[in-house]
């Protein structure tokens, strides 16, 4: 915000800039008795939910100690998105608060509604696509210590990180946070393995993170000043392209306008960063209480022929290719489809043998035991391993060479589908404990990162035009890439975009913030890397 918006008070004393909206009034001792209450029924209800599904399927009553840890990983997964929250969400508000659309008290509050509604609605594509970065031995074994130290080392570290960033009123990428923290325990886990294949990071599932990352603050910035300009050369309106004038709202039009992109920023935030937690929760749980969570017992019994009916075709494909090697035996069949995912070497008869195997044996016994439901306790873990180990080999042949007919690619995609499907699903409870954490999150320390995309990227105030345009770029942008399920920074489209309105629109960047907001964009995977890294190492050696 430039100087000259700057009011002298009687006394010659700076007072608040011209159009900045009022910070001071805080929330009601009511709504934080009610903030507090809400919190305590979200873990209660959490902690009910638990108990309840592991008494459904059997799973004996875990240990206090592994209670104790399971409680804890999931109290640090649901403050991850508890911080995500209140630091990615001022993006959303940013806009309406400065345009004084809304009062920011009301605005955080609805802020916060929708994003609890976009984690409910979520697709759940994006909750495994960060998942699918991690080590394959640390997803199959996630119960173990290791997998323990995994799960808080990567949280942990994309904690801290937010919360020093916020710290300086930094708009920086929760998702780019937890994506470095990921990487970090994978280069980690692959050292202190001696470099073994399936202990490292995915770097071609990476690659694909990274494209969605490094696409988020171009398109903000680009998009966003495209549209301005769009919007000046077809809405001839006057009052569209100015800045409020005191603290009185936009006419009645551009209100409504402003926050319905709003609303839509908040919703789809919801929907795509809310699913990162998701998809931890389920790996904590997963190895917690395997028989509970290993595999979705939610499918209906009805799908079995086609889930049957499926693997025995994708059975088939792989056979064809095996060049007339024998089937294996199940364990020798697990242990052979492992190796090649460590070496990425695939497209071998052997392997094909061993997947053919592989998908005979997930076939007979889903048929054997009537429907995924039905899965004995004792079996739910080989199961899931097996399925999972034939989902994964699928999805890397084609990076090993294999080339399939259009005939066989969709027996294939069906296949990894149906497999996925098996294994990768999420109980309403968890939803609803994600939407709570990252709804309430919203209602906390937003005023830092609003204050800097307010009044500290652009030399003039914020105009009606250009908040419209970084949230219309920004919805879009994220919605789309929940429904094609990438991870994407809500944090880097919409501060770009911001930005990409003040260069089209002539008002000038105020250079240090820019700089420093491209700094935080470019340490943030480094220094999460070394975070989590470092998290990783001491704690393998703790559990």
């Amino acid at each position: 915000m430039s100087d000259s918006a700057v009011m002298p008070s009687s006394g010659g004393v700076k007072t608040r800039p011209a159009g900045v909206p009022r910070f001071d009034h805080g929330m009601h001792p009511g709504g934080v008795i009610a903030f507090l209450l809400v919190l305590v029924a979200g873990l209660g209800y959490a902690t009910m939910s638990l108990i309840a599904d592991m008494n459904a399927v059997g799973e004996a009553p875990l240990a206090y100690g592994a209670f104790a840890l399971l409680g804890l990983a999931l109290l640090i997964a649901l403050a991850f998105e508890f911080v995500n929250g209140f630091h990615d969400t001022a993006n959303a508000v940013a806009t309406v608060i400065y345009t004084h659309s809304l009062p920011p008290l009301v605005a955080v509050i609805w802020s916060g509604f929708f994003n609890f509604l976009g984690v409910l609605l979520s697709s759940g594509a994006v909750a495994y696509a960060i998942v699918t970065l991690l080590p394959v031995e640390l997803i199959l074994h996630v119960g173990s210590g290791a997998g323990y130290a995994m799960i808080f080392a990567l949280l942990l570290a994309a904690i801290i990180w937010n919360l020093g960033t916020w710290a300086f009123g930094l708009p920086n990428s929760s998702s780019h946070a937890l994506i470095g923290s990921v990487l970090g325990v994978g280069l980690a886990n692959q050292l202190m393995s001696g470099g073994d294949g399936t202990s490292g990071v995915d770097w071609g599932q990476a690659l694909n993170v990274f494209k969605a990352l490094l696409f988020s603050p171009i398109c903000g910035f680009a998009l966003a000043a495209l549209l301005l300009l769009a919007l000046k050369y077809t809405v001839r309106r006057k009052d569209l392209y100015e800045a409020p004038k005191g603290e009185a709202p936009p006419p009645l039009w551009i209100r409504g306008l402003l926050i319905l992109t709003c609303t839509l920023v908040s919703f789809f935030h919801g929907g795509n960063d809310g699913q990162k937690g998701m998809g931890l929760i389920m790996l904590i749980l997963i190895g917690a209480a395997p028989t509970a969570y290993a595999l979705n017992r939610t499918m209906a019994d009805d799908t079995t022929p086609a889930f049957v009916q499926s693997s025995t075709a994708a059975a088939q494909v792989f056979s064809t290719r095996a060049a007339g090697a024998p089937n294996p035996e199940a364990n020798q069949a697990r242990e052979t489809v492992t190796q090649a995912l460590k070496t990425k070497d695939l497209n071998k008869p052997p392997v094909y043998a061993a997947l053919s195997a592989l998908a005979t044996d997930i076939a007979d016994s889903v048929k054997g035991y009537g429907a995924i439901r039905t899965v004995p306790a004792a079996q739910t873990q080989n199961l899931r391993s097996d399925m999972y180990l034939a989902s994964d080999a699928v999805r890397m042949l084609p990076n090993a060479g294999a080339d399939f007919s259009d005939s066989d690619k969709a027996i294939l995609k069906g296949y990894a589908g149906l497999l996925n499907n098996g294994t990768r699903y999420i109980p309403g409870w968890v939803k609803i404990c994600v939407a709570l954490a990252l709804g309430l999150g919203t209602m906390v320390g937003w005023k830092r990162i609003v204050v800097t995309v307010g009044e500290k990227i652009g030399k003039t105030h914020l105009t009606y035009a250009q908040g419209a345009s970084a949230e219309i770029v920004a919805a879009g942008t994220i919605g789309l890439a929940e429904l094609y399920g990438l991870p994407v920074s809500t944090t880097h489209i919409l501060s770009s975009g911001v930005a990409g309105t003040m260069a089209a629109n002539g008002s000038g960047l105020q250079m240090s913030t820019v700089r420093n907001m491209a700094l935080a964009w470019i340490l943030t995977l480094p220094a999460a890397i070394t975070l989590a890294a470092v998290l990783f190492f001491i704690l393998r050696h703790v559990f």
